[in-house]
């Protein structure tokens, strides 16, 4: 008896684990990061506690919705990419119909708990970002042009607009600062991992940067990238948002960032790829945790 339900149990903790990866929890903390970063930038003092709480469930929810709805439109693509083959819905874990359930009510409730526990500005941005990414790049823009990630770009870039929204009920300017670092952080970022995975596009007829028009085409576009993101990150500093502290964090972690895609594009590895890939997403992290070390602490 007691065995019976040890396995029960196990199957419930493990069917649990099994809906998380849906929701792309990695990609989503790295989201809830800048949202957080946009709502402590908005106010001077401190955070009204009711609205940042709700907004942050909210988004995740949202953002889980939307990443869980990318597995069920992108399962054909997934069972052929060596990346994603052992995904929930190709592996035969869940059943398409079970995700589409499971999508629609994270959605559901999120936007519930932004639109009546914060605020209907930051619920509807929210489902246009969930509209972007789920419908607009997965089900079009992935499969039809090679600047998809560029377009698409915007959908990504949103959610500390969306923390702003949360705390103040309103849009300004210095949140789409936000926004445009993460814009154009997007492509350099994904374009490396595609060049890591160009064979798995292209078997899987994803018409990626690598695929059409080349590695090399690829990597002078995360260099030109990678300089770009540069001048973009020294914005907030320029309007009096950031000070010395995030100067001198910004330019070190865009130094490293152009060198990396330097030695992607002219002393290239076999690793340097996946390499630059995976610094992009500790060029992020630590830049907006520089913010915020910034704001409260300098």
């Amino acid at each position: 008896m007691n065995n019976t339900i040890s396995r029960v149990s196990e199957q419930e903790r493990s069917l649990w684990r099994v809906y998380l990866t849906l929701t792309k929890p990695k990609v989503v903390a790295l989201m809830l990061l800048t949202a957080l970063v946009g709502m402590c930038l908005a106010v001077p003092g401190a955070l009204p506690i009711r609205e940042a709480i709700l907004g942050l469930v909210g988004i995740a929810f949202m953002a889980g919705s939307a990443a869980a709805f990318n597995h069920l439109i992108d399962r054909r693509i997934d069972a052929i990419m060596a990346r994603t083959y052992k995904r929930p819905l190709p592996s035969g874990e869940l059943q398409t119909s079970n995700v589409f359930v499971f999508a629609s009510g994270l959605g559901l409730v999120g936007f519930l708990v932004l639109y009546v526990g914060v605020n209907g500005l930051t619920a509807w941005l929210t489902f246009a970002s969930l509209l972007g990414y789920a419908a607009i790049y997965t089900m079009y823009l992935k499969r039809e042009t090679p600047q998809n990630i560029v377009i698409a770009g915007m959908a990504g870039a949103m959610p500390p607009l969306l923390g702003w929204t949360s705390v103040t009920g309103e849009l300004h300017a210095n949140a789409w600062l936000l926004v445009m670092i993460i814009f154009i952080w997007t492509p350099p970022h994904f374009w490396a991992l595609a060049i890591h995975r160009k064979e798995d596009y292209a078997k899987a007829e994803i018409p990626m940067l690598p695929v059409t028009h080349g590695e090399e085409y690829t990597k002078t576009s995360i260099l030109l990238y990678t300089i770009l993101l540069f001048v973009v990150c020294l914005l907030p500093v320029l309007v009096g948002m950031a000070g010395v502290f995030y100067l001198v964090s910004a330019t070190i972690l865009s130094v490293l960032f152009m060198y990396h895609a330097w030695k992607l594009k002219f002393e290239p590895s076999k690793n340097q790829a996946i390499t630059t890939f995976k610094f992009s997403i500790w060029h992020l992290m630590l830049l907006f945790s520089a913010l915020l070390v910034d704001h409260y602490f300098v």
